[in-house]
């Protein structure tokens, strides 16, 4: 898949998900981070991209930055349930993740050609 088509396509798959969809099944939610991300329009949002930014950027590097990348969402999960039900703590994570799985894209886009 070439790059040029990766924005389209995670554009397309956000605007089919359904309002106060996170990527994990809400209605499994248990501890406080889970039910304040399904509880929020906004925080939805923000979890589906992430997660949809993190399974297609997976699908395009190497098996040994797939580790580290693993490593690094199980670090962000953490983070998260320490936030608990703390929504502004919990949208600074959620942005801060996703700005660094951008800038992983970019660096990956730049030593293409793919």
């Amino acid at each position: 898949m070439q790059f040029a088509l990766l924005v389209p396509v995670v554009g397309a798959v956000l605007l089919v998900i359904p309002a106060n969809a996170a990527s994990f099944d809400c209605g499994r939610a248990r501890s406080a981070d889970e039910r304040a991300v399904c509880a929020s329009g906004i925080l939805s949002e923000l979890d589906v991209e992430m997660a949809v930014r993190f399974d297609t950027l997976t699908g395009l590097v190497a098996m040994g930055m797939r580790g580290d990348m693993g490593d690094a969402q199980r670090s962000f999960l953490a983070s998260r349930r320490r936030c608990g039900s703390d929504t502004v703590c919990l949208t600074a994570l959620y942005r801060g993740r996703i700005a660094v799985l951008k800038s992983q894209y970019e660096a990956l886009k730049q030593r293409g050609p793919f």
